[in-house]
């Protein structure tokens, strides 16, 4: 491998996207890759604007530059409209296997969604979702929920944070909610850690499964009993029934119109669309 110092622009390329791909939504100031690379910021800067154009061209990942001296780059590895089309529509395909119905017109999705490549692809998509809503952190609720918050929150460079089901000593003190789930009517409880989401915060809130919403809805009020903000609410897949869920709006990836059990049929289709009740 050649030494730093001894690199082209062609092998400085490749190692400035690397350092991006390993720091995604962090802002990375000239100083970072002239220091690196013992290179003028003049020609650091080319090779940002070259990184930039082969990105734009391929229509995959976000770099954006900021000027001044608190200024830098930042990069979200985000996929192009034709790689979202592409996963989208396999996923659906997926889904469609009748193996995968479960009683009370379910469907089985853990392969899924704790299957470290498919997550990602579901994360980065989510997360080119609300990348423009600038959120502050992540909030997913145990267990389903946290692969693919955990994605979402490494493509845009977040942290992320979970309610738990029951509080736990390690965490300090914390904010309880109770709620009534929509699915089975059952009470449950969640919480969060005070030390976990600080006040003023934009919170992404992001889920697996939706149905009547109850769950996300509980995560929107902890959030604000927290002081913060919304910037958004994303699940991976949503029932079309009921129409009316209990949080106002949301990004849903796919739509679950149907499981016939008798049948042995699942109908899920994309669901590229903000909903609004």
């Amino acid at each position: 491998m050649a030494s730093i110092d001894r690199m082209n622009r062609s092998q400085r390329l490749v190692a400035i996207m690397k350092l991006l791909s390993e720091r995604p939504g962090e802002l990375l100031p000239l100083s970072f890759f002239t220091e690196r690379f013992g290179a003028a910021k003049s020609t650091i800067s080319e090779d940002l604007s070259l990184v930039k154009e082969a990105l734009e061209a391929d229509g995959s990942g976000l770099l954006r530059t900021h000027a001044g001296a608190a200024g830098g780059v930042q990069y979200w590895p985000l996929p192009s409209r034709e790689e979202e089309q592409e996963t989208i529509l396999e996923l659906c395909r997926l889904l469609r296997d009748p193996g995968r119905i479960l009683p009370g017109g379910f469907v089985s999705m853990t392969d899924l969604i704790t299957h470290p490549t498919w997550s990602a692809r579901i994360g980065a998509i989510m997360a080119a979702r609300f990348i423009d809503a600038a959120p502050d952190v992540v909030l997913t609720v145990e267990t389903k929920g946290i692969p693919l918050a955990l994605m979402v929150a490494r493509a845009l460079g977040l942290p992320m944070v979970v309610a738990r089901r029951e509080g736990r000593v390690t965490e300090g003190p914390s904010v309880t909610l109770h709620y009534i789930s929509g699915s089975t009517r059952r009470i449950h409880t969640m919480t969060v850690g005070l030390r976990a989401l600080q006040r003023g915060s934009r919170v992404l809130v992001v889920d697996d499964f939706m149905k009547a919403g109850a769950t996300a809805r509980a995560m929107v009020e902890v959030a604000g009993e927290m002081g913060c903000s919304v910037a958004g609410v994303g699940v991976f897949v949503a029932t079309a029934e009921p129409a009316q869920k209990q949080v106002e709006r949301y990004v849903s990836l796919l739509t679950l119109e149907e499981v016939d059990e008798g049948a042995r049929t699942v109908r899920v289709v994309p669901a590229d669309r903000m909903t609004k009740e």
